[in-house]
């Protein structure tokens, strides 16, 4: 039986640097270039997601480590150090979105701008995020589900390196973090074909939610490590439900509402900023003629 892959990217004296963290972090960087790239097309002022960037991701890493911890407690009661060994692995997406959200919602309330807007460009760079990252969860043999046959896993014709690496504690185990990693690839796909028909605020971002919520639903009933609500619940599909009721009923509500803006709309305060950018900018070149 072939060892499982490595989980060090490289050693740099005494200091190692996973694969988990290397993956981490480039799905950060796509997501990054893709939400940059739009924010740019449609107006919004220049390094609005590079400045975003700086606040949430490590509140977001935070956020995302502490609803780990509070949920599996008993795993870090008695070495409370290991709770900052985020590089280990034992990170959770929900914990990671809350903290992502509440800081777009302020930092847009400082900026003067659309939170729904924000939240609808970054919909597709979050799901980016989340596709490439579950490849370090991979490289950690974790986020796994039941077990199965090699002839199972051969059967949906995977390359051996996957196929060895769903080889954990002795048996062979369904790859849910490849199923996770293509469905919202698909997601990915879906909300940026939504960017064309120029929805209402709001809507791109909410249709992530719900998109992500479904798939992550039935794909934490095959998974093995999961946190749990009391002793039977499973945390991660107890949110998604929720999620999903929640979307749709602000979905819905925002489709009956007329005023409220579209998706490439700006705020009336940044197009008046334009408007005296270009003006002052005509008139600069007018002088130098």
């Amino acid at each position: 039986m072939n060892e499982p892959l490595d989980r060090i990217f490289i050693q740099i004296g005494p200091v190692p640097i996973y694969w988990y963290g290397v993956i981490i972090g480039l799905g950060v960087l796509l997501g990054y270039l893709v939400a940059n790239r739009e924010a740019n097309k449609i107006g919004l002022p220049k390094d609005t997601f590079a400045d975003l960037l700086l606040y949430a991701l490590p509140i977001s890493i935070i956020s995302a480590r502490l609803y780990y911890v509070i949920f599996r407690w008993d795993q870090f009661a008695d070495d409370p150090i290991s709770i900052f060994k985020v590089w280990e692995g034992g990170i959770a997406i929900h914990g990671a979105l809350i903290g992502a959200v509440l800081t777009a919602y302020f930092f847009t309330k400082r900026r003067q701008l659309s939170f729904w807007q924000l939240a609808d460009i970054a919909a597709p760079s979050i799901l980016i995020g989340q596709a490439i990252g579950r490849w370090g969860n991979f490289m950690n043999q974790e986020v796994y589900g039941g077990e199965v046959s090699r002839e199972f896993l051969e059967g949906l014709f995977l390359p051996d390196f996957i196929i060895n690496q769903m080889f954990i504690n002795g048996a062979y185990h369904h790859p849910t973090f490849l199923y996770e990693s293509l469905w919202n690839i698909v997601g990915v796909i879906l909300l940026l074909s939504l960017r064309r028909l120029n929805l209402r605020q709001g809507e791109i971002f909410l249709s992530y939610v719900i998109w992500y919520s479904v798939g992550r639903f039935f794909i934490e009933g095959i998974r093995t490590d999961y946190l749990l609500i009391g002793d039977t619940l499973k945390t991660a599909q107890v949110i998604s439900i929720i999620l999903v009721i929640v979307s749709f009923f602000i979905l819905i509500s925002r489709k009956l509402n007329p005023d409220v803006p579209r998706y490439v709309d700006l705020p009336k305060s940044l197009e008046k900023n334009q408007s005296k950018q270009k003006k002052t900018s005509s008139k600069k070149k007018k002088k130098k003629k």
